[in-house]
């Protein structure tokens, strides 16, 4: 094997690991992009889940429980995600994802669509633990910002 420099080398390294991203081979499932959207979206999923059992009365409301949930939601919503949504990750190029390619077609609207759910995301980290009805009333606007977001841009579910 040639002698190679430490840059040399690295630049090798790199491009190795860089080529089955890129290249559209996923072995072991999908590329990192789509896997931290999708693990994005099960936290949101995790701290969405006991909001809505309180607010249907199959939980106890819990003002700590409510506030830290939604705390978290709006935290999470504030992540840079921009290097999650990676051109070709769309559901045409990639099996495991349930982002429509529509996503890259209208930048503005899903930006728009993400600013409208953090906005609703705070708002419910402020009132969600002053009462069953504040829960109920902040959490409203968050459901509807992501029903926006997922009826136009996530791939229907079979």
């Amino acid at each position: 094997m040639p002698h190679l420099s430490k840059l040399a080398l690295s630049a090798v390294i790199a491009t190795a690991l860089a080529v089955p991203v890129f290249a559209g081979s996923h072995a072991g499932g999908p590329p990192p992009a789509v896997k931290a959207r999708q693990s994005h979206m099960q936290l949101y999923l995790h701290n969405l889940i006991p909001m809505v059992q309180m607010i249907r009365g199959s939980a106890d409301y819990d003002a700590e429980r409510a506030s830290a949930h939604a705390g978290n939601i709006a935290a999470l919503s504030k992540l840079n995600q921009s290097s999650y949504w990676a051109p070709g990750t769309d559901s045409d190029a990639v099996a495991e994802s349930n982002a429509l390619p529509a996503i890259w077609e209208n930048i503005p609207d899903v930006i728009a669509k993400a600013n409208a759910m953090s906005e609703a995301a705070v708002a419910l980290s402020a009132s969600a633990g002053d009462g069953i009805d504040a829960l109920r009333a902040g959490f409203t606007p968050l459901n509807n910002a992501c029903n926006a977001c997922h009826e136009d841009y996530q791939k229907p579910q079979e």
